[in-house]
């Protein structure tokens, strides 16, 4: 919008210019006094002529009766009753003589040396109408070239408004792959990958949604049916010890079911704190410490051995969220790890890179770009993890896309197991601590 309202600006700045200087020169060169009155400039020196050949005492009638004969406005007076500086006085013993305008038009007065301390006045009344057409010609041809000048600019605003427009009507239709190509010619650049980065954000939302109203369908089904099959037990037993037993086992169903619930909420809002990132700095080998020592006891419970290879490099993130996405990979490398976890970080290009690999069996190829996928679980692995509902690695997916980063998964080359990358722009200069 900022090149679209300069583009204007400077559009009808220019236009004004041009125009004006336009229509000036061509009303100069076309409609000058001079040009305008020629003939009455020839008759009126014709007249003068013709007074040197009558007396004094008698020009007064002759310059009357002239008026009468060719129907002209004529007058022969002293130049001491014109009120004029000495400058236009000199100005009509000029040969086209010296063009006055008043209120009703214009004049004409001419003097020579033979007239001289007399002068001739002829009144130029029909002047002024044409002027006045002329005026409201060039005013008219004015405002339709700025006219002209302004439709050149903003048509395509209008053609690209009419793009939107479109784009938004599919949308709201119910296409939400509707996009807009954006065009390098527009003005409007920033709205339209506004809109499309809307609606490839209510796109993935809308199928996020469905895919965990699928999921939670499929998933709450098994803890529902052993309830169902729990109390059915319960009520049919007369044993006061299997009913408890049966109890305790709903117990546990209801334990599962609520902390499903709990966790598939919780990633349905997890998208309202895109907008809500508190960027902050930290020396990156020690935030990454930290978390190894809060990750202690569950790597210590798996007997897992760490290694942390780091930089001393100053990043800038949203700390709690980048720590959250961490924790998500190390303790996804707990659950499948044999005996060892690689964890490295280093800032590289403004990136912040942190990589982390174990000894597990793996990603299967085929499943690497749906393992960042709500709810994906690998069939071989849906039994490692009995409380994991496939989150985990869908939010350090979100993580990375809030940081304008990414997430990849490969095959760990000194492991042997999964490798998983994360990627994160870094907003500001990074530092390093030596």
């Amino acid at each position: 919008m900022k090149t679209f309202y300069i583009s204007l600006l400077g559009s009808a700045l220019l236009s004004i210019v041009v125009l004006g200087w336009l229509i000036d020169t061509f009303s100069q060169q076309t409609h000058t006094p001079q040009d305008e009155f020629a003939v009455q400039s020839k008759m009126i020196t014709g007249f003068s002529q013709q007074l040197t050949y009558i007396a004094t005492s008698e020009r007064k009638a002759y310059v009357k009766k002239l008026a009468d004969d060719f129907d002209l406005l004529l007058d022969y007076k002293l130049n001491d009753s014109l009120a004029l500086p000495p400058s236009l006085l000199l100005q009509m013993h000029r040969p086209n003589g010296l063009i006055l305008e008043d209120q009703q038009g214009f004049y004409m007065l001419y003097s020579s040396q033979t007239l001289s301390p007399y002068h001739i006045s002829m009144r130029l009344d029909k002047r002024a109408n044409k002027e006045q057409r002329n005026d409201i010609v060039l005013t008219l041809l004015f405002y339709t070239g700025l006219c002209v000048f302004m439709g050149f600019i903003i048509a395509p605003l209008a053609k690209r408004l009419t793009v939107l427009n479109e784009a938004a009507k599919k949308f709201a239709s119910g296409n939400v792959q509707a996009r807009i190509k954006v065009s390098y010619f527009t003005y409007i650049k920033d709205v339209e990958l506004t809109f499309n980065r809307m609606a490839s954000q209510i796109e993935k939302l809308v199928a996020e949604n469905k895919l965990m109203a699928s999921s939670l369908s499929h998933d709450i089904r098994t803890p529902i049916a052993c309830l169902r099959f729990g109390l059915d037990a319960a009520l049919d037993s007369r044993e006061e010890q299997k009913i408890k037993q049966y109890l305790a086992r709903m117990e546990n169903d209801l334990d599962h079911m609520e902390s499903m619930l709990k966790s598939y909420l919780a990633f349905s809002t997890l998208e309202q704190n895109a907008n809500k990132l508190t960027y902050s700095s930290t020396n990156i080998k020690h935030y990454l410490e930290n978390i190894l020592v809060q990750l202690a006891p569950k790597l210590e419970s798996q007997m897992l051995n760490i290694q942390l290879n780091s930089s001393n490099d100053i990043i800038n993130a949203d700390l709690h969220w980048l720590a959250r996405a961490i924790t998500n990979l190390l303790t996804n490398a707990c659950d499948f790890a044999e005996q060892h976890i690689y964890l490295s970080a280093s800032v590289d290009e403004q990136q912040l890179v942190i990589t982390v690999e174990d000894d597990g069996p793996g990603i299967a190829k085929e499943n690497f770009n749906n393992v960042f996928s709500p709810f994906f679980k690998e069939e071989a692995h849906r039994n490692r993890a009995d409380k994991s509902y496939g989150l985990g690695l869908a939010i350090v997916a979100k993580v990375a896309d809030w940081h304008h980063g990414n997430i990849q998964v490969s095959t760990s080359k000194q492991l042997g197991g999964a490798c998983f990358t994360l990627t994160i722009d870094q907003h500001y200069k990074t530092q390093s601590i030596h």
